[in-house]
């Protein structure tokens, strides 16, 4: 007969308990190692055999790590908006809880501990990737992966990717609560031998190399972060202000350097929401700039096609020629930057009605070319907006059009002082790893900082203030096997998730579960 399964009340205990100490996990405080903790405490917690009673924990779970992981979606649009949508990515969870319950019922897995670990980390991937798909284009915020840009697993990610990092975490929680149980049932070598195992993924990862230097020249670049008048929704009212402000920084980058010194200048998203294309007095105020500095300018602004709407667009401003690329984000935030279902969500959220012309998504990947006379050739500049860095396929395909440093330009101010610009910049930083290219995040108010290729920080700005950066990057072309392998590790994962539900589910019809013996 199997052994008792653990009460219902002390399971959702664990449940909640694992959730917010997973939360922890990310920035800020970015405790790393307790992302482990939290998996292991869901995987005790999903103990019992109902998949009913385990969408339950799964969605307690869920709600206990989501909730205070976005908290500033709240500060944003407001409570109503921040819980709903906490709750429909705890649902994913939910989900999972169910999923992990019909597959690890067939006879094979229900008598492995071994397979059990296998196919709850394919099942936590495929699940990370179904919430990165939909609805609304999905929200992947709050992947495991986003949580070790400090670990030792870190590293993996120039492997496989996101799906690869998050899966190898998921395995350690496992390996974790393995032990907890092997030495519940004072099994002291499979206890030593779970401890082991978690121990050697990290020590491996700490030994998998990640190249930085420079392979195809290097590119000096000025960042400006120039700061808003205000905070929340109301932060950019006056839009000539944020122009003037970055402008001002932009002429504060000569206090650094020498006219010319410099081969690029980044503005962050929304740097001037008045379309310098447009507006003729805003159009020269950004190239007299450009033409002190003597620079190029990469500049996040807006335009307003007659068919109407607006794209979110970053040009690339030469000195006395004015635009000559552009890239315009592909990934719009649903709620924030259009409105689905807008007459619906206005019974929710007043705020729906401050986006008075949704945005509109480009159609090309973030590859801006830069004619580089220092260098003497064109030099791929990897750019992403905002969001779109938590999205595998938007980064991946800029480095794949030939991005040889990655730049995330993104408007930080509607999210106040909370921990959104420190959990986009983790987000960067593994990005940096996974396709071993510089990277600069840029934002309007912060967090602004410079990653070498290999995810470490080299300079990083304040919040809510103006600053400037001034950074050599080097440049790189080599892929990586995870830029290599593109979504091939995801969609081996889920195809072997369902796999696994659609085993476990058929095995298990044909056993009875007082007959399939004692849960390993």
């Amino acid at each position: 007969m199997p052994t008792a399964e653990p009460a219902r009340w002390w399971t959702l205990v664990l449940a909640a308990v694992g959730g917010y100490l997973t939360r922890l996990a990310f920035p800020s405080p970015g405790w790393w190692g307790l992302a482990y903790v939290g998996v292991a405490l869901l995987y005790l917690a999903l103990r019992r055999d109902s998949a009913r009673w385990n969408a339950l924990v799964g969605l307690v779970f869920g709600l206990a790590f989501f909730v205070p992981l976005i908290v500033w979606a709240g500060d944003a649009v407001g409570v109503v908006p921040w819980f709903a949508l906490s709750i429909a990515e705890a649902c994913y969870l939910a989900i999972f809880g169910a999923a992990w319950s019909w597959a690890r019922r067939g006879y094979a897995v229900w008598r492995s501990g071994a397979w059990q670990a296998a196919v709850f980390v394919l099942l936590w991937v495929a699940v990370e990737e179904l919430r990165a798909f939909g609805p609304f284009g999905g929200f992947p915020w709050g992947r495991l992966a986003f949580s070790q840009a400090d670990a030792p697993l870190a590293a993996f990610a120039s492997w496989g990717g996101v799906p690869l990092l998050s899966g190898l975490t998921a395995l350690v929680g496992v390996v974790l609560a393995r032990a907890v149980i092997s030495a519940r049932r004072l099994r002291a070598l499979r206890t030593a031998g779970a401890f082991a195992l978690g121990i050697a993924l990290l020590l491996v990862g700490l030994s998998v190399p990640l190249a930085t230097q420079a392979q195809t020249g290097t590119l000096k670049v000025g960042a400006v972060q120039g700061n808003v008048p205000g905070q929340g929704l109301d932060a950019f009212g006056q839009r000539a202000a944020v122009l003037d402000n970055h402008l001002q920084g932009t002429y504060a980058l000569l206090d650094q350097v020498q006219p010319g010194d410099l081969d690029l200048v980044l503005w962050p998203e929304n740097g001037t929401d008045i379309d310098p294309q447009a507006d003729a007095a805003a159009g020269k105020a950004i190239d007299d700039a450009a033409k002190a500095v003597d620079a190029p300018m990469l500049i996040g602004t807006v335009q307003y096609p007659e068919s109407g709407g607006r794209y979110n667009t970053a040009v690339l401003w030469e000195p006395g020629q004015g635009v000559v690329a552009s890239y315009s984000k592909q990934h719009p935030a649903p709620f924030a930057e259009y409105i689905p279902m807008r007459s619906f969500v206005r019974h929710f959220s007043s705020a729906v009605d401050l986006v008075t012309r949704d945005m509109i998504p480009g159609d090309r990947p973030g590859y801006i070319p830069l004619d580089s006379a220092r260098l003497r050739r064109t030099v791929g500049i990897g750019d992403v907006i905002c969001f779109e860095v938590a999205y595998d396929a938007l980064v991946r395909d800029a480095v794949r059009a030939g991005g040889e440093v990655l730049v995330v330009q993104t408007n930080n101010a509607t999210f106040g002082y909370s921990d959104e610009s420190t959990q986009q910049l983790a987000m960067s930083r593994i990005r940096a790893i996974e396709h071993g290219r510089a990277t600069v995040q840029i934002s309007t108010v912060g967090v602004s900082a410079v990653i070498a290729p290999n995810g470490a920080v080299s300079q990083q700005t304040g919040l809510f203030t103006a600053e400037q950066m001034v950074a050599t990057m080097p440049l790189r072309d080599t892929m990586t096997p995870a830029t290599r392998l593109g979504g091939w590790p995801a969609w081996i994962a889920e195809a072997l998730a369902v796999a696994a539900v659609v085993a476990g589910a058929v095995g298990a019809s044909r056993v009875r579960r007082s007959d399939r013996g004692v849960m390993a």
